[in-house]
């Protein structure tokens, strides 16, 4: 199934790109990339059978053998940021589903498409009924999540308020919880750094995916003045280079931000 799967979500590829690109506004090749990097994910749970086959070890001590066995939990949900949404699900079930769990999906509720895509793509793949289900909804559909004894296990990506309650209400029901809060990364610029180099990659950071992801790297340290000189100046030429237009064009890099209160919060 998940070979499938995989072959599935390259032949469609094209679509789903285009609805991330038009619920979210990244670019098109923007859009390709973070599927690719999803599809890399399921490539690994096509292999999994042969990892959950543990392992023996015989006379770890005196007349004493050793075993591990790997088990499924059951009924496990992820719960996935606007910013990705492809990759980050694809993160989560391919290898939830391979290690025999039933798996519950619920995406942004600002970018639904590609999840509901790809859960159609899983039942084509022969995937049995009931064990990938997708549902809509903010805060209330995950509070249910949280709340709902029958789900074993939680994962998350997104702001760090969101994972921080998600983690204490998880804990507190007994369930296992993985919470990834927001990221805020930063580069340092030595003064022997090949700045040319340096710009282009603070370029890319900066405007990939319009800025919105954890990778944006907001804040360069530049030791020594003449450092951040020569950077700020190469990266005003750069970034008056860039094109920018709806994310759906080709050849664009950057489309839109999402919404207006991500737009404000880019600004100010």
């Amino acid at each position: 199934v998940m070979y499938r799967f995989k072959t599935l979500l390259e032949r469609d590829a094209d679509e789903i790109c285009a609805l991330v690109s038009e619920e979210h506004g990244k670019v098109l090749e923007d859009a390709m990339g973070e599927l690719k990097r999803g599809i890399e994910n399921v490539e690994y749970a096509c292999g999994a059978p042969e990892l959950l086959k543990g392992e023996y070890s015989h006379n770890a001590g005196p007349g004493i053998d050793t075993w591990s066995n790997h088990q499924p939990l059951g009924v496990v949900a992820g719960i996935t940021p606007f910013n990705f949404p492809a990759m980050v699900p694809l993160w989560m079930y391919p290898m939830a589903l391979a290690c025999g769990n039933a798996f519950i999906l619920k995406p942004s509720e600002q970018t639904p498409s590609a999840a509901v895509k790809m859960a159609e793509l899983l039942d084509e793949a022969g995937l049995p009924k009931g064990l990938f289900s997708v549902i809509h909804g903010d805060r209330e559909a995950v509070d249910a999540l949280i709340e709902a004894p029958e789900v074993r296990a939680l994962s998350f990506v997104g702001s760090t308020p969101v994972a921080r309650k998600i983690y204490e209400g998880g804990t507190q029901q007994g369930k296992r919880v993985q919470a990834l809060g927001g990221a805020k990364n930063h580069a340092v610029v030595l003064p022997d750094a090949d700045l040319d180099n340096a710009a282009s990659t603070l370029i890319g950071a900066a405007f990939g995916s319009a800025g919105e992801r954890c990778m944006a790297i907001s804040v360069a340290v530049c030791v020594g003045d003449a450092t951040a000189d020569a950077l700020v100046e190469r990266l005003a030429v750069q970034a008056r280079e860039l094109k920018i237009g709806p994310g759906t064009e080709k050849g664009l890099d950057m489309g839109a931000l999402i919404n207006e209160g991500q737009r404000g919060k880019v600004a100010d």
